[in-house]
């Protein structure tokens, strides 16, 4: 698969557009023979005993195909990643060094209970001319199996190299990928805590990835109720299992007790089971937990509440209990939003917004291959920005440096 990497990215934007092309339209023409596997997968899951949260993620129906094809689609009208020019430099006469993207290379991607991922991640590595070795969870074997198949021979009819996708189907082969670091350039975990906590304590290879998703939305003083409840039920009901539903609700005490009463009414009418301090037990009913039981990612149809005094309380009880993830103000008042926004130390911090739009396809990437909540390289939801890298092209006619360093040259730089 290295000795494919070059070949990869030297393909033209037109050559990998159209293996996505041919990607949605065999997805699409054998979507029936998708879904026989992925029921069987289903059946499975649920003999295991597998939970409701984890159900949610392996289901792969005709609305999840849709998604993937129209992640497919966005993919295509995106501009080539590679070849951009961001450094154009004369150094002196006739020495001229560019700075233009490329593909990282090779990228390992292990992922858990969601064969659409499969889909994106493949879709968004053939994009950015990333050669792919995929291991998805045993929890989906059937489903990925048939969509990897899919997804490798519409590869190779568009004319691409056929070791650019690789998927990894025992369980021992990730050990294995763990291992290579000297051929594989990246690894990219989505999953548990655990499961990524474990991949990046056994690997030399550099680890893209995000371990938790508690994210957070703040109640101001200053915010606008209607607005308010549908936000937050959107961002706690819309996907539970999702890393980008919200998992604690700060409010600002001053509004609490009109506030909560008529939010945990919308909540319950959702499912919604609300776990708050003593405090907010006071105002709803509610089950009770500890002032410092925030950590939980709860995947699931409860929401954890706590009253603050001042936005300031509520930033330091983010960057204290969350992931770095993503995390919202509710309120009106620009100044407070631009505070809070500036001092959460998350990957994507809003305004009056959903939680859930944490999110490569609706960010406009096409797709992500992950959420990164780390700082270097690439933040938040992951597309083809994330999964490239760049090198310099210098031009010369015959310099070298030992006459820079007599004197008998000298540097003259100038930007062209």
């Amino acid at each position: 698969m290295k000795l494919a990497a070059p070949t990869l990215a030297a393909s033209t934007n037109e050559d990998r557009n159209l293996a996505l092309s041919l990607i949605a339209e065999t997805l699409q023409k054998h979507s029936a023979k998708i879904f026989e596997a992925n029921a069987q997968d289903i059946a499975f899951a649920k003999e295991q005993g597998i939970a409701p949260a984890v159900l949610k993620r392996l289901k792969f129906n005709e609305d999840k195909l849709n998604d993937v094809i129209n992640g497919l689609k966005q993919l295509q009208t995106l501009p080539d990643p590679l070849q951009k020019l961001s450094l154009s430099r004369e150094l002196d006469k006739d020495l001229t060094l560019y700075r233009v993207s490329c593909p990282i290379g090779v990228i390992g991607v292990i992922f858990e209970a969601r064969p659409d991922a499969l889909v994106q991640i493949s879709s968004l590595c053939i994009k950015s001319g990333n050669c792919a070795i995929l291991k998805g969870g045993k929890e989906t074997a059937r489903t990925n199996k048939v969509l990897f198949e899919l997804i490798h021979q519409s590869v190779i009819d568009a004319g691409l190299p056929t070791d650019c996708l690789f998927q990894a189907e025992q369980h021992n082969e990730i050990d294995e990928l763990l291992a290579c670091h000297e051929n594989v350039d990246l690894l990219i975990p989505r999953g548990s805590n655990t499961f990524v906590q474990y991949i990046m304590n056994n690997t030399k290879i550099p680890v893209m990835g995000h371990a938790d998703g508690i994210c957070h939305i703040y109640a101001d003083e200053d915010f606008d109720e209607m607005k308010a409840i549908p936000i937050i039920v959107d961002a706690k009901t819309q996907y539970t299992a999702a890393c980008n539903a919200v998992e604690t609700l700060l409010v600002h005490r001053s509004v609490a007790k009109d506030f909560l009463p008529k939010l945990a009414d919308a909540l319950t009418a959702n499912g919604v089971k609300i776990r708050g301090t003593k405090e907010v037990a006071a105002a709803i009913s509610c089950e009770i937990i500890a002032d410092d039981d925030f950590q939980n990612e709860y995947l699931d149809l409860v929401l954890a509440v706590k009253l603050v005094d001042t936005v300031d309380e509520a930033i330091a009880h983010i960057n204290k209990y969350g992931s770095h993830h993503t995390d919202c103000i509710l309120t009106d008042n620009d100044t407070t939003a631009a505070r809070f926004m500036q001092r959460v130390d998350s990957a994507g911090v809003y305004q009056n917004c959903s939680t859930r739009f944490a999110d490569g396809f609706r960010y406009g990437f096409g797709a992500e291959v992950g959420i990164s909540t780390g700082k270097i390289h690439a933040r938040g939801p992951v597309g083809l920005e994330g999964l490239v890298t760049y090198k310099y092209k210098l031009f010369g006619k015959g310099q070298i440096v030992g006459d820079y360093a007599s004197g008998k040259s000298e540097f003259h730089f100038r930007d062209l």
